[in-house]
C-alpha cells in the first residue's frame, strides 16, 4: 500500500495525469445527471448557475457536452499516462503506442517458425521472419572458431558467441541502435577486432552461471521476438574428410579447404542438443533449414544427436532455403541438388520443399564473385523433383555491394508455403494482414 503513494512524489511526471483523468471522470458522471437527474443533479440546480432551469432539451444538451468533454479529457490523460509508462519502462521501443501493443500482442499469435542454422544467412532470414510473427525460435550452429569467437573460444574456453550475437540483434525490436552497439568492433589495443557484443555475452556468461543464462538475459534486455537457442552447449570441434582422404579440424579449416568435402563430423561424437531445441521443433509449424554455408552452418545441426530425428518427427513443414551463391572449396561448383544431397547424406531425407533464387543477379557482382571462386548456384528444377522436394523458384537478391537474400523477400515466400499449407481461413489471413502491409 505504501509504495503505491510513490506515484504521488514529486517529479514522477504522474499525477498531472491522474488529476486530468480523475478531472474527466468526474465531468462523465455530471453529464450521465444531466441524462437522469438524481442527487448530484439536485445539488447543481440548487446552485445559482442553474436555477429555474427545467429538466428538457436543454439538459440533454449539457449532458452530452460534459459527457464528451469527459471521454476526451480522460482519453488524453490515459494516453499520455500510457506512454509515459512506456517511455520509462523501455525507452528504446517508446514510440507508438498502437505499433508496440500490435508487436507484443497481435505478432504472437503468428505461425511457430524454427530456423536452423548459423552465420549471416540464418541473422538475414530472422530480419525478414520477425515482421510477421515473434514465435520464432533460431537454433544456432557453435562450431565457429574464426575471428573475435575463436580468440574468446581459445582464451576463455566459452561457446563462441559471435553468431548468437547476430541473431539476438537480428531479433531485436529496434535492431539499427543495437546492432551500433552490440556490432562495435574494436580497432586498436589488445581488444582489436573483438566485438563489443561478443564481450557482453562473455561477461553476462561470467555473472549469470553459463552461456545458456546469458543468452537469455540479453534476449531480455533487447526485448527479442522470439528465441535464441545454442544447438548444443558442449564444446565441440567440427571436423571434415576431403575427396583427398586428408581429415581437417576446426571450421575455419573446413571452409577454407580446395578440396571437396566427402563428409564432417563432431568431436565428441553424440553431443546433445538442448531440451528447448527438440521442444520447439516439435512443436512447430515449419522448420527452417538455412540460408548459411551449407557445411559449416547448416549441416552441423544434423549432427547433433536428437535433432535429425526430431525434425523427421516433426508434422511441421519442412524447408531448406539454398544460398544464392557458391562458396569457394565448400560448394564450388555445386547445383542446388549438390546442397541438398549433401544434407541427405549427412541427415537423411528430411525436407519437403527446397527454395532456391531465380533472380537475375546484376553482371559487375558475379564477375566478382568469380574471381573468387564462386558463382550462382543453378537450381536444377528437374533433379530436384526427381529427389522428391518440391522446389520454390522466387526472386530473392537483395540489390546491394554483395549478394545476399532479400530478408522481406524470403520472409514471404516462406509464409506463403506455411499458409498455402493451411485452411482457406489461414491462406485469407496472410493475403490480407501479411503481402497487403509488405507489399
Amino acid at each position: 500500500m505504501w509504495k503505491s503513494l510513490k506515484w504521488l512524489y514529486p517529479g514522477m511526471g504522474i499525477k498531472r495525469w491522474l488529476v486530468l483523468g480523475l478531472v474527466g471522470a468526474v465531468l462523465v458522471v455530471l453529464g450521465i445527471e444531466f441524462f437522469t437527474p438524481g442527487f448530484a443533479y439536485n445539488i447543481l440546480k440548487a446552485a445559482v448557475m442553474l436555477q429555474g432551469m427545467e429538466h428538457g432539451t436543454a439538459n440533454w444538451l449539457i449532458g452530452g457536452v460534459l459527457v464528451a468533454a469527459g471521454l476526451l479529457t480522460a482519453g488524453y490523460a490515459l494516453r499520455r499516462f500510457i506512454g509515459l509508462l512506456l517511455m520509462e519502462l523501455n525507452p528504446v521501443s517508446a514510440g507508438s503506442v498502437v505499433d508496440i501493443i500490435y508487436n507484443r500482442r497481435y505478432l504472437q499469435y503468428g505461425p511457430k517458425i524454427v530456423v536452423i542454422g548459423g552465420g549471416t544467412g540464418l541473422s538475414t532470414l530472422l530480419k525478414g521472419i520477425k515482421e510477421y510473427t515473434s514465435n520464432i525460435t533460431a537454433i544456432v550452429t557453435v562450431t565457429d572458431d574464426g575471428g573475435s569467437s575463436g580468440r574468446l573460444r581459445g582464451d576463455l574456453g566459452v561457446l563462441p558467441p559471435g553468431d548468437i550475437r547476430n541473431c539476438l540483434v537480428a531479433l531485436a525490436d529496434k535492431e539499427s541502435l543495437m546492432e551500433q552497439v552490440l556490432q562495435y568492433r574494436f580497432t586498436s589495443g589488445e581488444m582489436a577486432g573483438h566485438s563489443l557484443g561478443n564481450l557482453f555475452l562473455v561477461a553476462l556468461s561470467d555473472l549469470s552461471g553459463g552461456f545458456y543464462n546469458a543468452v537469455q538475459a540479453l534476449s531480455k534486455v533487447l526485448a527479442i521476438r522470439g528465441k535464441v537457442l545454442p544447438s548444443t552447449l558442449q564444446n565441440v570441434v567440427m571436423g571434415a574428410e576431403l575427396s583427398d582422404g586428408r581429415i581437417v579440424h576446426g571450421e575455419s579449416a573446413v571452409s577454407s579447404s580446395d578440396k571437396k568435402i566427402r563428409r564432417i563430423f563432431l568431436e565428441p561424437s553424440g553431443c546433445e542438443p538442448l531440451p528447448e531445441a527438440l521442444k520447439a521443433i516439435k512443436e512447430a509449424d515449419a522448420i527452417v533449414l538455412g540460408p548459411g554455408s551449407l557445411y559449416t552452418s547448416v549441416m552441423p545441426h544434423l549432427l547433433i544427436k536428437g535433432i535429425p530425428e526430431a525434425i523427421k518427427q516433426s508434422r511441421a513443414l519442412k524447408v531448406y532455403v539454398c544460398n544464392v551463391m557458391t562458396q569457394p572449396g565448400e560448394t564450388k561448383n555445386y547445383t542446388a541438388a549438390d546442397h541438398l544431397k549433401a544434407i541427405e547424406k549427412h541427415g537423411g531425407k528430411l525436407v519437403d520443399y527446397i527454395v532456391v533464387n531465380t533472380g537475375q543477379i546484376p553482371e559487375r557482382l558475379i564477375e566478382r564473385y568469380r574471381s573468387q571462386g564462386a558463382a550462382p548456384v543453378q537450381p536444377d528444377m528437374k533433379k530436384l523433383r526427381r529427389m522428391g522436394v518440391i522446389p520454390v523458384a522466387e526472386n530473392l537478391v537483395l540489390e546491394s555491394d554483395v549478394v545476399r537474400h532479400h530478408p522481406a523477400k524470403l520472409a514471404r515466400a516462406i509464409l506463403k508455403l506455411i499458409f498455402t499449407s493451411k485452411s482457406p481461413l489461414e491462406r485469407w489471413r496472410f493475403v490480407k494482414d501479411y503481402v497487403g502491409r509488405n507489399s
